[in-house]
């Protein structure tokens, strides 16, 4: 009888640490990402998309409001073409900004919207045409070693 407990006790130990697994794959693959169905595309080109790939979050006032979901090298212009997700509730102005930054020295990347003042909106599938690239820790202190102030 003593077996039959500890067999017991083993089995369902065992079926409660793979269930904890499986819910923190779910929790691990659907966090971090707005949801597509209430999103619309807009689109951005960045002379340099550097330190931003697919899946790459989307923020606005350091609030995640949507995802990268396309990132290609244009051959014509030699621009990063890139295609991110907003929630539907947030309307941005026309006019809006969109930069590259860093969440730090060590952190990550992410991709910032600056919204503008206009009074029209972006339609869904509509381009924010003033971009800021990424910023080189390596040219800045390079820059800074050398004295340089030319790019």
């Amino acid at each position: 009888m003593a077996e039959t407990d500890h067999s017991f006790t083993e089995i369902a130990t065992g079926a409660v640490v793979v269930a904890a697994a499986i819910g923190f794959f779910f929790y691990a693959s659907g966090t971090g990402s707005v949801s597509q169905a209430g999103s619309y595309e807009l689109q951005a080109s960045f002379r340099s998309a550097e330190g931003i790939s697919v899946g790459t979050e989307v923020r606005l006032g350091g609030v995640q409001i949507g995802t990268v979901t396309a990132l290609e090298l244009n051959p014509d212009t030699f621009l990063a073409e890139t295609t991110f997700s907003v929630a539907d509730a947030i309307i941005l102005p026309d006019d809006s900004a969109i930069a590259v930054a860093s969440e730090g020295l060590l952190g990550g990347s992410f991709v910032e919207v600056i919204p503008g003042g206009s009074p029209f909106n972006l339609e869904p599938g509509g381009e924010i045409l003033d971009t800021q690239s990424s910023v080189s820790l390596i040219t800045l202190l390079l820059r800074f070693v050398s004295g340089s102030d030319d790019g």
